[in-house]
């Protein structure tokens, strides 16, 4: 895990706005959508192919709550593919809005945490997005996004 308390600082509180949403990786996007559906009582929605995270993705969306997504790798997504292969289907990682993911990412950088995503990148509905690799959180994947940007 990152030694944080090198830093005197809340690093990005002042940047959080809440958790986005919960991300469950899947190999089978419709068995894994048929359950929770009825499981949560809601339809999958906002379905989308995100070409370039190579992922088909879709979501549980809740009136102004946390969110929960489905991720299902594409052929090429070689980071998703073992990951299911190897753990199977299930929680892959956390997702905290913030206001700017530009300058959450310079702070990241400015501290040296470690981070997958070298700069925020476009992700599902038009966000960006950006990972923290997940020794900085002691094995737990962590997604920032900025939601909406155009």
């Amino acid at each position: 895990m990152f030694d944080f308390s090198k830093i005197s600082h809340p690093l990005l509180g002042h940047l959080i706005t809440g958790i986005d949403h919960i991300a469950i990786a899947t190999t089978s996007m419709d068995q894994c959508s048929q359950a929770w559906s009825h499981l949560l009582g809601i339809d999958l929605t906002d379905k989308e192919t995100v070409s370039e995270q190579q992922t088909d993705v879709g979501f549980f969306r809740f009136n102004n709550q946390t969110n929960i997504e489905l991720i299902c790798p594409l052929p090429d997504n070689k980071g998703l593919v073992d990951f299911v292969n190897k753990r199977g289907n299930g929680l892959h990682h956390i997702a905290f809005a913030v206001t700017d993911i530009k300058q959450a990412w310079t702070l990241l950088d400015k501290y040296n945490v470690p981070i997958i995503d070298q700069e925020p990148r476009p992700g599902a509905g038009n966000h960006l997005v950006g990972f923290l690799h997940p020794k900085a959180m002691g094995g737990t994947l962590v997604e920032l996004v900025e939601i909406n940007h155009k």
